[in-house]
């Protein structure tokens, strides 16, 4: 299977609390529900097409906690993600937690790294992170994850936990695709490379054509 990364982010790199004041409050952060303002239907249309696509949730124990607590509490028939969400196998990566509330949910307590490795060797096609920005993180550092669904909101958020802090893994990228949408939302997929690339600037020629 792919690990894949999808990750809601303002245009400053802030990954923490899109979806609503109250979701993640850790560190002081009042600022939650950035990212809200910006959603419309093609959006939604998008976001669930690549839901569609997910064998498994594997997530960190912050988002797993704030996804465990909401999602179940959505009824609403129409919702296009809430089904899937709340049925689909998760991975819950935590070294506090020996069980999760949000069935079914398999723990991996070890090295999260080799059982993520192990998972990715079996049938299926994707097993998707949402947020999990630290747990992320170390993944990159690991060389598993394939791909990266980047949505990014036109707003500058100015304070937050950034997906991407300083002195994290350094990660080389391809894009895939890209678009936006009418509520203004840029969403880029982007393959995972290895290792970026390097180069000095000596003059037009440089650029290729190709």
């Amino acid at each position: 299977m792919k690990l894949i990364l999808t990750e809601f982010v303002s245009l400053d790199g802030v990954s923490q609390g899109p979806g609503s004041p109250e979701e993640d409050t850790s560190g002081g952060f009042t600022r939650g529900g950035w990212f809200v303002p910006h959603m419309d239907q093609d959006f939604i249309d998008q976001a669930a097409e690549w839901l569609g696509r997910a064998d498994a949730l594997l997530l960190g124990r912050r988002t797993y906690d704030a996804f465990a607590r909401d999602w179940p509490q959505i009824t609403d028939p129409r919702d296009p993600f809430t089904a899937r969400m709340n049925s689909l196998p998760k991975y819950l990566a935590s070294t506090t937690v020996t069980a999760g509330s949000w069935n079914p949910t398999t723990v991996l307590s070890g090295d999260t790294a080799a059982a993520v490795a192990t998972l990715k060797a079996g049938p299926g096609r994707e097993i998707q992170i949402h947020g999990s920005a630290r747990l992320a993180q170390s993944l990159f550092a690991a060389g598993l994850i394939d791909e990266l669904r980047l949505v990014v909101a036109p707003v500058i958020v100015a304070s937050g936990r950034r997906l991407f802090p300083d002195g994290g893994a350094s990660v080389g990228l391809r894009l895939l695709s890209s678009r936006t949408t009418p509520g203004g939302l840029a969403l880029h997929s982007y393959q995972v490379t290895g290792s970026p690339d390097y180069a000095s600037y000596t003059g037009a020629a440089d650029v290729s054509s190709s």
